[in-house]
């Protein structure tokens, strides 16, 4: 039950935006990546990781989600989802997710978000898909992975 706990005001968090609260859920080596990017493109450690969850969460007017499942066995929790977001110019979208998480000792080693990224760029404004790139590009987040 710990690690559901744990993984439980983990989402609470992050639906709350606290993203320095997030990072340190997480180890010094801990990773965060979203599948369906590039296999490089992977955040690594606790300031990292809350850097490229704000940039990509923070612009939004609003996120939420919406647990269907969560499974927890040993170290491992998987939690199937959908995330609830909007744009201050209007656009929603609600997203399905799977997020496998691994803890070691209290702490985040490892999150992997399984999602459709045609189903996001769909929806997203362009400016959002602009400035994502473009202060990922600016913070070196990008790079993050294979440095």
């Amino acid at each position: 039950m710990a690690n559901r706990d744990l993984i439980e005001a983990f989402w609470a968090d992050l639906y709350r935006r606290d993203f320095a609260a997030v990072g340190a859920y997480f180890s010094e080596t801990g990773e965060y990546t979203d599948v369906p990017s590039p296999g490089d493109d992977v955040a690594r450690g606790p300031a990292q990781i809350a850097a490229r969850l704000q940039l990509g969460l923070k612009p939004l007017s609003s996120l939420s989600h919406d647990i269907r499942l969560i499974v927890c066995e040993g170290d491992s929790v998987v939690t199937e989802h959908v995330e609830h977001w909007e744009w201050p110019t209007g656009e929603r979208i609600s997203l399905p997710f799977v997020s496998v998480q691994q803890i070691r000792d209290g702490k985040l080693v490892r999150w992997w978000d399984y999602w459709d990224m045609g189903t996001l760029m769909g929806a997203a404004p362009q400016w959002w898909i602009e400035q994502i790139m473009a202060e990922s590009a600016e913070a070196g987040l990008r790079d993050a992975g294979s440095t």
